[in-house]
């Protein structure tokens, strides 16, 4: 296939920007300390997102900052700095929400590109159209759209409007936004960056006059399924993403760890690779997307109504990060940071940046001092370990532990 499709990875903090760069993003999306979606996610201070504008033009990387919330009136005075830092730091594009905070974008920010968030909850050409006419270079579309809607609105819109969609990760029972459940019962706003997810919680029924005396609500003998929600994962139909007219591929999950973010993104470049190569993909690294703690897999309404799903609600955590490659040389030689417990004799594997994963048992291993080493047991602590090959930075070693 000649047409590109951009990969575009979060990076809810320095250490999972630094991951999805290394693995191979085309952009990243991330937030600073205001106006954005995810307010438990580390989120960038100005400094920083200065940091990381320099990191990603060195890269080649597109660095997208949102801006996404709904800003009330006493937040709008602050919106013209934040924006005219962003220019000034030289960001590729603000993803944003609000037609006022385009036209802010417009004129403190001319020089950066206009991407709507999926939070307008776009389902037509003729909201994109619009969106477009105001000054929009890419809108994101809501997750609930089929590919054959993607194609219609690929066909009736501008060539120069870009189209994005989310490919992989979470997707929550309020698919577009706009969800009210989280600010109802607990006071923290889902559409200001701050949902508890309360639509997870594990509820009972309580009777009046029975306090602390709790009823299980049931659909059947496994528990209930009214906001069970799988995961995305459309790794497997990245030719049907590209046909439908899809410009960017976006991976759900700034608040998730950066193992997440490392190892999806390594996936999805080698499938994506192997895709506008005209080649199969490579089942080693599709295998990767189910290493990477996970609900059960979906693909969404792509391809229509997904349906409703009983089997569980839980989530698969069947791989454990147990050390962070920080440096090694030609003979496989590393030093490692200690993440999880392990030691001597356990059947480990190591994947990293364009390295395949190789399954070993792991060896003595020495400690800062040169000193024997069974089994490294301080979190954080550096250690040396002879890989079976050479290891960039950033690359993991892993145990199969289930239900880690």
């Amino acid at each position: 296939m000649e047409r590109k499709l951009e990969l575009l990875s979060p990076a809810g903090d320095w250490e999972r920007l630094e991951m999805a760069v290394a693995y191979g993003a085309d952009a990243v999306y991330l937030a600073g300390d205001t106006f954005g979606m995810r307010s438990f996610a580390g989120n960038f201070s100005p400094e920083e997102l200065r940091r990381a504008a320099d990191l990603c033009r060195r890269r080649g990387v597109a660095l997208h900052v949102t801006c996404n919330t709904m800003p009330r009136n006493q937040e709008v005075d602050r919106l013209p700095q934040w924006l005219a830092w962003l220019e000034d730091c030289g960001v590729t594009a603000v993803i944003l929400a609000d037609v006022g905070v385009l036209a802010l974008a417009k004129r403190y920010a001319p020089s950066v590109k206009i991407h709507i968030s999926t939070q307008a909850s776009i389902v037509s050409y003729q909201a994109a159209r619009a969106w477009h006419d105001l000054g929009a270079d890419r809108v994101i579309l809501a997750r609930e759209l089929t590919l054959e809607e993607i194609a219609e609105i690929r066909a009736k819109t501008p060539a120069s409007l870009e189209i994005e969609t989310f490919a992989h990760g979470a997707m929550c029972v309020s698919y577009s936004g706009r969800c009210l459940l989280s600010n109802y019962m607990t006071g923290r706003d889902a559409n200001r960056g701050a949902c508890a997810q309360p639509c997870r919680y594990q509820y009972a029924l309580v009777e009046e006059k029975r306090p602390g005396e709790y009823f299980p609500v049931y659909e059947d003998e496994k528990g209930t399924y009214i906001m069970n929600s799988r995961d995305m994962c459309m790794i497997d139909h990245l030719p049907d993403l590209i046909a439908a007219g899809v410009d960017s591929v976006k991976i759900e999950g700034r608040a998730k760890s950066a193992y997440y973010a490392a190892i999806v993104t390594g996936a999805y470049r080698h499938c994506i690779d192997d895709v506008l190569a005209g080649r199969p993909l490579d089942p080693v690294w599709r295998a990767e997307v189910e290493k990477v703690s996970h609900r059960h897999y979906s693909t969404g309404f792509f391809y229509g109504q997904p349906g409703q799903f009983t089997q569980d609600a839980r989530y698969i955590r069947d791989w454990q990060v147990v050390a962070e490659v920080v440096s090694c040389d030609q003979t496989g030689l590393a030093t490692a940071s200690l993440r999880n417990k392990f030691a001597q004799g356990d059947a480990i594997e190591l994947v990293g940046p364009d390295v395949r994963p190789v399954a070993f048992t792991a060896p003595m291993m020495a400690d800062e001092t040169g000193a024997p080493l069974e089994e490294p047991r301080h979190p954080q602590m550096k250690f040396q370990i002879q890989l079976p090959c050479y290891a960039p930075p950033h690359s993991f070693l892993r145990a199969c532990r289930e239900n880690s």
